[in-house]
């Protein structure tokens, strides 16, 4: 007997799995606004030298406001004020002559800075004067939190499968709210780093936990509909995320305002049921047992609850050593895992550099960075939708080898096309982040699918560690463009057409049982 056939008899899409999915869904909405939050609570407002405590005790303090501007702060090509410069003595001449600005000294600010709050009350930026020289630290914020993501994903993958799914989601609900609230009272910039650096590191068992509790409770026919909810939980929590950012200026109520789901979360925990196949495979089988009799009892299936015994239950998997912890080694100790790790590996790092890649470098809409913050989410509605039906049409590695190579043909394109056909280049962008976004939403459930119980946290966690390498690597590939101004469009597809050509490798999981062991793995 297979635990298929004993989802099978109690019903495995009831709603006893619909409220799985409702729990994991109101969790999973606070990421995708931690992970763009940067956008907003580090954005530069326009800014420039700050004047009001000069006086030269002369002419200088009869003079508006325009005028102190205009004598102390140099032009930029575009006609506005210097960010980062002004003059080293007020220019009274340029009153008269505004363009004669010819050989004239400049020093850097010497009082700081004054920024433009119409569209930001207040940000990391104005908070700290992360600008100028100082501008390396406000793109630091957003590296220290992927950083903590990155070592969160392989900790919480390891932790998750030695002690349970159910109580590291709670630790993750509970220690992310934590950190991220505190880091909106931080006092210094060190001070703030730190705190995101943990925010990062705990919300993360959030997506890996949640992704792998739903999948080990559904059937075989529905898991491709649960890796698209849990996909589609990611573009609405970025839809709604720009209307609070919209209304929500200032960056500490910002960052209380996207964290306060968790709140919520955490008190639908208590409904949230342990993987009986975890139990199951861990030797626990009396609460495996009790877990499957509230699953039966809520879809209404009681009359099978007499099959579901622990004599049964102990014949679903057989490991040699049942009570042996599982760890990362696990993953490279036989010779299929090792290619499955490095494999998989491959594909969720080029997923995720194309991803953000593309998400970084699409420009030319023309609209303020809210509406863009909207599009941007709405470009991965359809494309997600198109998903769940191709998982089944073309299956999963279809699927995925599909959208990483129209990826790359998107990008291929965009290099061959005039850079003054600004509009046909923004289009083709847009369908390639729709691609890239149809590639992220396969690669979750697809992975989840290959790996087996006993490992199968691991190498999610392992997975997501390897992602958030190409997020964060994925910033310095479009600075390439100061070698050459194509250079991140040819490495970006390159990436996407490498990871399409590594998940051909990849077995397919459509309609098949998920693997409970190594051996089932080796067996294959």
């Amino acid at each position: 007997m297979t635990f298929e056939n004993i989802l099978a008899n109690i019903n495995g899409f009831g709603r006893f799995q619909i409220m799985i999915i409702v729990i994991s869904f109101i969790g999973r909405f606070t990421l995708p606004c931690h992970f763009m939050l940067n956008n907003f609570i580090a954005a530069v407002p326009a800014h420039h030298c700050d004047i009001s405590s000069l006086d030269d005790g002369g002419i200088f303090r009869n003079l508006s406001q325009a005028e102190k501007l205009a004598v102390l702060i140099p032009l930029q090509a575009d006609g506005t004020p210097n960010s980062c410069q002004m003059f080293a003595d007020p220019q009274y001449h340029l009153l008269l002559n505004s363009s004669d600005m010819t050989e004239l000294d400049t020093v850097p600010c010497q009082n700081g800075w004054v920024y433009d709050n119409r569209t930001f009350k207040s940000t990391l930026t104005s908070q700290w004067d992360l600008v100028c020289d100082r501008r390396g630290k406000n793109k630091a914020t957003a590296t220290i939190f992927f950083v903590g993501v990155m070592f969160g994903a392989v900790s919480f993958g390891s932790l998750s499968d030695r002690f349970g799914r159910r109580i590291m989601l709670l630790l993750s609900y509970v220690s992310g709210m934590f950190f991220a609230v505190a880091s909106a009272f931080s006092t210094s910039y060190v001070m703030f780093c730190m705190l995101r650096f943990f925010t990062g590191f705990c919300i993360t068992g959030i997506v890996i936990i949640s992704t792998v509790l739903s999948v080990e409770w559904v059937d075989i026919e529905h898991r491709k509909l649960v890796g698209v909810i849990d996909s589609l939980s990611w573009t609405f929590g970025n839809t709604i995320f720009a209307a609070i950012a919209y209304f929500v200026t200032d960056w500490r109520w910002l960052i209380v305002s996207v964290s306060s789901p968790l709140t919520l979360a955490i008190i639908t925990w208590r409904w949230m049921p342990e993987s009986a196949r975890w139990l199951i495979a861990n030797g626990k089988l009396e609460q495996a047992q009790k877990y499957l009799k509230i699953c039966a009892k809520i879809n209404r299936t009681e009359e099978f609850i007499h099959i579901l015994k622990t004599e049964t239950l102990s014949t679903i998997v057989v490991t040699e050593k049942r009570d042996r912890p599982y760890s990362y080694l696990d993953l490279i100790r036989t010779a299929k895992m090792r290619k499955l790790a490095l494999c998989t590996g491959i594909m969720w790092f080029c997923v995720a550099t194309a991803f953000y890649g593309i998400s970084f470098n699409i420009t030319g809409f023309g609209l303020n960075i809210y509406l863009t913050q909207f599009t941007y989410a709405l470009i991965e509605l359809p494309a997600k939708v198109s998903v769940y039906y191709l998982l089944d049409k073309i299956g999963r590695r279809g699927t995925e080898v599909g959208a990483l190579l129209m990826v790359g043909v998107c990008l291929g394109i965009n290099i061959v096309i005039p850079k003054d056909m600004s509009v046909v280049r923004t289009v083709v962008a847009v369908i390639g982040k729709g691609f890239s976004s149809a590639s992220f939403a396969t690669v979750v459930l697809y992975s989840s699918e290959l790996y087996p119980t006993v490992v199968r946290q691991n190498g999610m966690g392992y997975n997501s560690f390897m992602a958030r390498i190409g997020v964060a690597v994925a910033p310095l590939i479009l600075l390439l463009d100061e070698v050459w101004k194509d250079l991140p469009q040819v490495v970006l597809c390159s990436v996407a057409v490498l990871g399409g050509v590594v998940a051909r490798t990849l077995s397919e999981t459509r309609n098949r049982c998920l693997p409970e062991t190594i051996e089932d793995i080796e067996q294959l």
